[in-house]
């Protein structure tokens, strides 16, 4: 603006214009901008350092700009009353609605002053004009508004938009988890069981990871079932599974197999850290108190292989399905631990 006006003056022919920067005859005209570039400088430093108030500095601001631009163009520039929008303008930046009232009936009724002080009695302004100065800003401050109420609407929409994908994420995240997790025991199941153990293999067999396998299953449980039904069965299970869940660490991985079967995988633990861990799960869960089926422990029998690469997840599973049942026949309650050589499949080692 500075710019412009300096230009204005220069390619000016009027002797009028150019007195303005006569200095016995351009202190209105310095000082305005002076204070323009003031008024400017204290808001910009006020946002930078304050912590509160920077709406009221802005419209502060606002308002003394405005005024004081519309001083230093009357003179020279037709419709110049159009810089006194600025304050509506601002409410515009925070898409404030109850700002924008204050601001354009502060605007009206402050030009009203201006006009019947200042420019009808110094100036000879029409009253039409007056009118139409008005009119431009109630039109102004009315398409504000509906601009404010639009961003309002549009953030609204966004917002419910935002609610709704996060609701479908979440929905979607619950869908799966139900998909991998068995009701009763909140393990995992059957079959996210076989494709984490798929992954895992491939791991082991591509970085060398080290995996160990367990199968267990809860011994007499067709007795349990039978003698206090079936209700007091699924405790037993769910018991079972938590005491399971707080043992095992957090780079294992438990699930319910089938029927009163479960598995856990070991991952990067050594072989006798692993044993320690599933003989630690075997004690635990005969120590449990069961006062609804009669106060009888449960005790579990467990097959227990370390995997060896190249074997393959067929004969993981045969080695480890193999130790559980040698577990079973040799009097239950017992870990049953695969031969490592793959020469003799049949070997086991009891516990």
């Amino acid at each position: 603006m500075l710019a412009a006006q300096i230009l204005f003056m220069l390619s000016s022919h009027s002797s009028e214009t150019k007195s303005i920067l006569i200095p016995s005859k351009g202190h209105l005209f310095v000082a305005c901008n002076l204070m323009i570039v003031a008024a400017m400088a204290i808001a910009e430093i006020w946002l930078r350092t304050a912590l509160h108030y920077h709406k009221q500095a802005v419209v502060i601001c606002g308002f003394i700009v405005s005024y004081l631009m519309y001083f230093v163009l009357e003179p020279f520039v037709d419709g110049a009353q159009m810089t006194l929008m600025m304050p509506i303008m601002i409410a515009l930046i925070y898409f404030d609605k109850r700002l924008l009232h204050y601001l354009g009936l502060f605007s009206i009724v402050f030009y009203s002053v201006i006009y019947f002080g200042l420019e009808r009695p110094l100036l000879d302004k029409p009253l039409l004009e007056f009118l139409m100065v008005e009119c431009v800003f109630i039109v102004f401050a009315v398409m504000a508004q509906a601009v404010i109420i639009r961003a309002r609407e549009t953030r609204e929409y966004l917002e419910q938009l935002t609610r709704s994908e996060q609701e479908l994420m979440v929905e979607r995240a619950i869908s799966d988890k139900l998909l991998k997790m068995d009701a009763l025991t909140g393990l995992y199941n059957h079959k996210s069981f076989h494709e984490y153990l798929d992954s895992l293999l491939e791991q082991c067999e591509s970085n060398g990871l080290r995996l160990q396998l367990a199968l267990f299953d809860i011994d007499n449980f067709k007795r349990v079932n039978d003698t206090y039904g079936h209700w007091v069965g699924d405790l037993v299970l769910k018991e079972v599974a938590a005491e399971v869940r707080s043992l095992i660490g957090l780079n294992d991985f438990a699930a319910r197999y089938g029927g009163e079967e479960f598995a856990v995988i070991f991952t990067d633990k050594s072989f006798q850290e692993a044993y320690a861990a599933i003989e630690e799960i075997r004690l635990a869960i005969a120590a449990m108190q069961h006062p609804y089926a009669g106060g009888k422990p449960i005790t579990v029998s467990i097959g227990f292989c370390d995997y060896q690469l190249g074997d393959g997840k067929e004969t993981l599973f045969r080695k480890t399905d193999h130790a559980l049942y040698s577990a079973k026949r040799g009097g239950k309650n017992a870990v049953v631990t695969a031969a490592v050589s793959r020469k003799d499949d049949s070997a086991l080692s009891y516990a």
